[in-house]
């Protein structure tokens, strides 16, 4: 496998790690200790924050903003100008009017479980965790847990659809059955927990 390629512009602090393959883009910036795996890209103008750990295979795109303690498992896709949040409660100020310091506030953290995708533009506002194979529409804002499969939108994302591992909207095959016409894989529905369990795995 290839040595990792990084630009020139790009901006790395000491003490990152970079899987072999991957790519680190223009103007990009990675702060200590980020941990990427292999084969992953990070696009032009992009934000990886201290300790934000990076699995294999991802694609950041152009302008996102991975904050820390932000997790991404293996095969995580991020729009352009997507923001992963780190502050619950924002503030520059502590209320005797000092401005705050890494002291006074502690980051909480997006978590992106394996395949799931966020669309351009999106925000997740942390603390929260997309689930496996999810999708998060372009432009939406995330403020709770994602479950596996689900295609959510909108401000505040709400489920629309269920989606597979391709990333197309799966059909229906009977009462609370699901299919990915790409892959074959076969789902089961429980509408008492807006669940989605894998049955049958196709190819």
């Amino acid at each position: 496998m290839s040595e990792p390629r990084i630009i020139p512009t790009a901006d790395l602090d000491d003490g990152v790690t970079i899987g072999d393959g991957s790519s680190i883009w223009h103007l990009s910036q990675v702060r200590s200790g980020a941990v990427l795996g292999e084969n992953v890209v990070v696009g032009r103008g992009a934000y990886i924050g201290e300790g934000v750990h990076i699995g294999d295979n991802c694609k950041i795109q152009n302008y996102a903003l991975v904050y820390e303690p932000a997790e991404l498992e293996d095969g995580v896709f991020i729009g352009p100008a997507v923001v992963l949040t780190n502050d619950h409660f924002p503030r520059a100020c502590n209320p005797d009017g000092s401005v705050k310091s890494a002291d006074d506030w502690e980051p909480v953290g997006v978590t992106l479980k394996h395949g799931c995708s966020v669309g351009a533009r999106s925000v997740c506002v942390a603390p929260v965790t997309i689930g496996e194979w999810a999708t998060v529409a372009a432009g939406s804002v995330v403020v709770k847990d994602v479950q596996p499969y689900a295609l959510v939108a909108g401000v505040p994302a709400r489920r629309i659809k269920w989606v597979g591992r391709s990333g197309f909207p799966l059909d229906p095959e009977g009462e609370r059955k699901w299919v990915d016409a790409r892959t074959g894989d076969h789902f089961v529905e429980d509408p008492a927990t807006d669940t989605l369990t894998l049955v049958t795995e196709g190819h």
